[in-house]
C-alpha cells in the first residue's frame, strides 16, 4: 500500500504535566533537554533534536519527550523507532490524539505498511478529537485505500464539514467509485442456485 497521510503533527508536546514541578533537579535537566531539542528541531537540526529528546527520555520518561522523539525518528525515516516512541508516549498519555494520528501515519508509510493498525489508531484519535478535520481526512484516506468506500465517504464528508476543502474532490471520487461498484454488481449475472 502506497499511501501517505496528509499530516504529521509537528506541534511539539508540552514540557510539563499538571502534576510536574521543575524543582526536582532531574526533572529540570530533562525539561532543559526537551526545550533544547525543540529549539534544534525548529532550527532544522533533526539529529541534534533527536539527541536532546533521547537524553530527556533517559533522564525522565515523559510522554512529551517521547512524542517529540518520535517526530525526529519519523523525519529521519526511522519508522520502527518512531512507532516505538509514539507507542511509549501513548502508554504514558493514552488520550493524545496527536500521538495516535502520528503513529497511524508511521504504520502507513513504513516499509511494512500496517493499515489495520493505522485504522485502529485513527479511530482512537477520531474518538478523542471528533471534530478534528485532519484526523477525519486521514481516517477517510486509509479507509478508501482499504476499499471501505462507504466508511471513507462518511469521513471525507466529516472532514469537509469541519473545514478541509480538498475533501470535496475526494467525496466526488469516492462517490464515483461507489457508483461504479453498484453498476458493476447490477450487471453481474445472478447465480441461479
Amino acid at each position: 500500500m502506497s499511501l501517505a497521510l496528509t499530516t504529521i503533527t509537528l506541534g511539539f508536546a508540552t514540557s510539563t504535566t499538571p502534576h510536574s514541578t521543575p524543582i526536582d533537579p532531574a526533572e529540570t535537566e530533562a525539561l532543559q533537554c526537551l526545550e533544547k531539542g525543540t529549539q534544534k528541531l525548529e532550527e532544522g537540526d533533526v539529529e541534534g533534536a533527536k539527541a536532546m529528546y533521547q537524553r530527556s527520555v533517559e533522564i525522565k520518561r515523559d510522554a512529551g519527550a517521547l512524542f517529540n522523539l518520535g517526530v525526529t525518528h519519523y523525519h529521519l525515516k526511522e519508522f520502527d523507532q518512531a512507532i516505538r516512541a509514539w507507542k511509549d508516549s501513548i502508554e504514558l498519555q493514552p488520550s493524545s490524539p496527536d500521538a495516535h494520528t502520528n503513529l497511524a501515519s508511521a504504520y502507513i508509510i513504513s516499509p511494512v505498511s500496517r493499515p489495520d493498525l493505522a485504522l485502529h489508531h485513527l479511530n482512537i484519535a477520531a474518538s478523542l478529537s471528533p471534530e478534528d478535520p485532519e484526523i477525519a481526512f486521514n481516517l477517510a484516506a486509509v479507509l478508501e485505500a482499504c476499499g471501505r468506500l462507504e466508511d471513507a465517504l462518511t469521513q471525507y464528508k466529516r472532514s469537509k464539514e469541519f473545514g478541509v476543502e480538498r475533501a470535496a474532490m475526494h467525496i466526488r471520487n469516492v462517490s464515483a467509485k461507489i457508483l461504479g461498484q453498484k453498476m458493476k454488481n447490477a450487471q453481474e449475472p445472478k447465480d441461479p442456485r
